[in-house]
């Protein structure tokens, strides 16, 4: 599996215990079994080795914070630097002609792209397992994972599939919505967008050309402070006909809220 992992932010939503020299995905916050504290990027990289031993990961990330990814992951990881901080459609055209490039990934070789800081557990990453095998089958330009909700939220864009299965094509997205409306959509059968995707790299390479005119990874690079500062949902998924989604019924805490940090710290 190649892993695309989105490690960005500015620090705001929990300072003052993150902020811009020290994000909160570098904090050691989370205890292991073996009573040891880990940040949340290590403990992502380590669920993700536990179920897949020899998958790629790559980080994408901005300048000022790929010396603290290395030191705190050491070699075992590739780390895509951004020239400054755009979104992330510019995020995420990088990392994949970075490995497309770069790295000599195959165009029809899968990419699955996820953030860096929710708290998940084992059965999260079996499902980006599932996710990569769907996208490698091509039924879909883009395949997403799509998480059931615990409560009408209004923090988060919904996915709404076309049918009640495990795997389904989408109908519509929808953003960020009132709690009243989100009900409504949980009640279709919405699920949360946790802005997790899956695509072979030759897709996204030619959607890349379509948008910016760009075909290689030097290309991008040399003119990435001119590209618009626009969310992949908005630039790619949202005006894709071709979306299926997967299905997630486990635990899925995204941590940017005091509240949500507290409920995943049993200390």
């Amino acid at each position: 599996m190649n892993l695309v992992l989105l490690s960005g932010g500015s620090g705001k939503r929990l300072w003052p215990l993150s902020n811009e020299i020290r994000s909160k995905q570098f904090i050691k916050l989370f205890q292991t079994e073996k009573g040891i504290h880990e940040s949340m990027v290590q403990r992502m990289f380590r669920q993700i080795k536990e179920v897949d031993q020899e998958a790629h990961i790559t980080v994408a990330t901005s300048k000022t914070q790929a010396s603290a990814i290395q030191n705190q992951l050491g070699e075992g990881v590739d780390i895509c630097v951004e020239p400054c901080r755009r979104d992330t459609f510019p995020a995420i055209a990088l990392a994949t002609l970075y490995l497309r490039d770069v790295q000599g990934k195959g165009e029809e070789e899968v990419v699955v792209v996820c953030p860096v800081d929710p708290f998940v557990n084992r059965d999260y990453f079996e499902s980006l397992l599932e996710l990569d095998r769907l996208a490698a089958q091509g039924k879909a330009k883009l395949s997403l994972l799509g998480m059931k909700p615990t409560y009408p939220s209004a923090k988060y864009g919904y996915i709404l599939p076309v049918e009640n299965a495990e795997v389904s094509a989408v109908k519509e997205f929808k953003e960020k919505p009132t709690e009243q409306v989100a009900a409504q959509y949980i009640a279709q059968g919405g699920l949360w967008n946790g802005g997790i995707f899956a695509f072979q790299i030759g897709y996204l390479c030619k959607k890349i050309e379509e948008i910016t005119g760009l075909t290689n990874y030097k290309e991008i690079w040399d003119a990435y402070e001119t590209l618009d500062k626009i969310s992949f949902d908005y630039q790619v998924v949202e005006k894709e006909d071709s979306v299926q989604v997967l299905r997630f019924l486990g635990d899925w805490k995204d941590l940017g809220t005091w509240n949500t940090l507290t409920e995943a710290m049993p200390e």
